[in-house]
This record gives C-alpha cells, structure tokens and sequence, in this order.
C-alpha cells in the first residue's frame, strides 16, 4: 500500500470511532439523479460531539466538508471529491411531539415527519408530504409546494457555528423564495428545527395528503431518477411554460431528457452523466434567454464543479 492508501487507511479508522465511515463512496448511490463522483470519506456522525470531532479532523487534515442529506436538490459532479461529505441522516433524525410544537434534529425525513405530524393531528406539513429531503435540507432551502413553504412553521432553527450552538428565530434565517440565510453561510450547520404546526383532524389532513399525493402521481415524472424541480418560477409564469415555448419539452442529451410530463423536471432518463444534465439546464437557461431576456435560476445545488 502506498502511501497515500495509508495514510487514507489511518484517517479512516480515526472517522470510524465517531460514526459510520465508507471510503470512495461513489454518491451516485445518495443523489437522487443517481450521478457523481467518488467521495473520500462518506461518514455518518452518531451524534453532535461525534459531528464536532469530525469537523475537527477536516480542519486538521484541511480537508474540505460538506453536509450532505438525501440527495434530493443537488447536481454532483462526476470529479472525485477529495475530502469528507457528512451526512446526519442514520442517526442525527429524532422527532419529540410537545402539544402544537415539534422537536426534530435535522437529518430526520421530512416526509415521515409529515406523517407523524398528521397522526398527531397536526397539520402545516401537508405540503412537504411529498418532498424527499430532510429537515435540514428544507430548511436550508427553504422547501416549498403548492404555494407553502418551510418558513410559515419554522419557529427556530438551531445551528452549529464553529463549536457552538444556537437557537435562530425565523427571521434571523431569513428565509425567502428557496432561500435562507444558510445559503450565505456554508459553515453554518443546521442541527435540528423547532416547528409550529396548528391542531386539526387527522382523517381531513390524510385525505389532502392523499389528494396530493394522486397530483404529484400524475403531473411529475417520479418514475425516473431526478431532483425536483430545476428552477424557480420567475414572476412572470412558471419555468415549464418558458420551457416548453422554447420547444425543449421532452429534448435529451445523451441521457439527460427534460421531462415530458413537466417540462421543469429533468430525468435521467439513460445512465446520464453530471455534465449532460449541467448541459441540458445551460441550454434552456440560454434559450430561455435568448427569447425572453429571463434569467431562470436552479433550484438544484451544484457541487463539487469548481477546482
């Protein structure tokens, strides 16, 4: 073994007293698009002293860190990443039910949340019912559906700062339109969020659910591998119709295809690569451009592209 695999090797071990560790974990296995490179060290921290440590050892072998959750808004680069991607996901995911709030560390799904919510009676999660990502993530983002978003429930955020942490009111996050203060911060590390969701009857909240559910069903294309949607929806009208009246409704590069059902999705539709779907959102974004003079702007999160 050289010595680069050993010194790997020793690092690995160090990882692997704090959490989960796989090596040259390839992330096509955690994106939803099903693309990207090899990671160095893909770890999953069994708790927040075991987060810290890890942080602490990316700052002594100046590796570079990234929190990661399910893959769901992010576009990942074929490159290896050399350094360590975390995600709280395995074990950073309890939710604790106090009345009309709810308690959750930030790798817990956010569809079972809003599950567990609508069996306590509580409803304001209708909307993320159908979101695979996680609480951080959400947050992060400031996930959104059917015109509701993660800001009208989130009452604190509590963040990892360096080697402290704090609550964050709702507006210190300063949410917005799929934007939140987090984004200007990348060291900033969501840990867990307190919600605020209002009393209502179970039955009714499962039947909007449900409804909901038959809507996604039958207007998204969730049968291939994909990330949501790929842009946010300028004033003006949604970023399909600008889509489709450039004529790219159902146009593939390579295995990259703009989905026929909604011309906002992007599926990996045959064994695509990160580049032909970076080159199938730089096209419509030109084309969109070209014709309109409208800048569409991603919703998706590009890593690991830049040298």
């Amino acid at each position: 073994m050289n010595w680069l695999g050993e010194k790997m090797k020793d690092l690995s071990i160090r990882l692997k007293a704090f959490g989960d560790c796989l090596v040259w974990e390839s992330l096509k296995q955690h994106t939803t698009f099903k693309v990207g490179g090899e990671v160095m060290y893909y770890v999953y921290p069994k708790s927040l002293l075991a987060l810290q440590r890890v942080i602490a050892i990316a700052k002594e072998e100046n590796l570079p860190l990234k929190v990661m959750g399910k893959g769901s808004n992010i576009l990942a680069s074929e490159k290896p990443f050399h350094g360590i991607v975390v995600n709280l996901d395995r074990f950073m995911n309890n939710t604790i039910f106090d009345e009309e709030h709810i308690f959750v560390e930030a790798g817990a799904s956010l569809i079972f949340v809003a599950f567990e919510a609508m069996k306590h009676d509580l409803s304001g999660l209708e909307f993320a019912s159908g979101i695979p990502g996680t609480i951080g993530g959400a947050c992060f983002m400031n996930a959104g559906a059917y015109k509701s978003s993660m800001s009208e429930i989130v009452e604190k955020v509590w963040v990892l700062k360096e080697d402290r942490t704090e609550w964050m009111s709702a507006q210190e996050c300063e949410f917005g339109y799929r934007s939140s203060v987090f984004q200007k911060h990348p060291d900033w590390i969501i840990l867990g969020v307190m919600l605020h969701l209002k009393r209502s009857n179970m039955q009714e909240i499962k039947e909007l659910m449900d409804s909901r559910r038959e809507r996604r069903m039958a207007s998204q294309p969730l049968e291939w591998p994909c990330a949501g949607s790929i842009f946010q929806n300028p004033e003006n009208q949604p970023a399909w119709k600008y889509i489709e009246d450039v004529g790219l409704r159902g146009h593939k590069i390579n295995g990259a295809m703009v989905s026929e059902k909604h011309a906002n999705f992007i599926v990996n539709a045959d064994h695509a690569l990160a580049d032909d779907i970076a080159e199938l959102i730089g096209l419509i974004q030109t084309s969109v451009k070209e014709r309109y003079d409208v800048d569409l702007k991603t919703e998706v999160e590009m890593f690991n592209w830049n040298d």
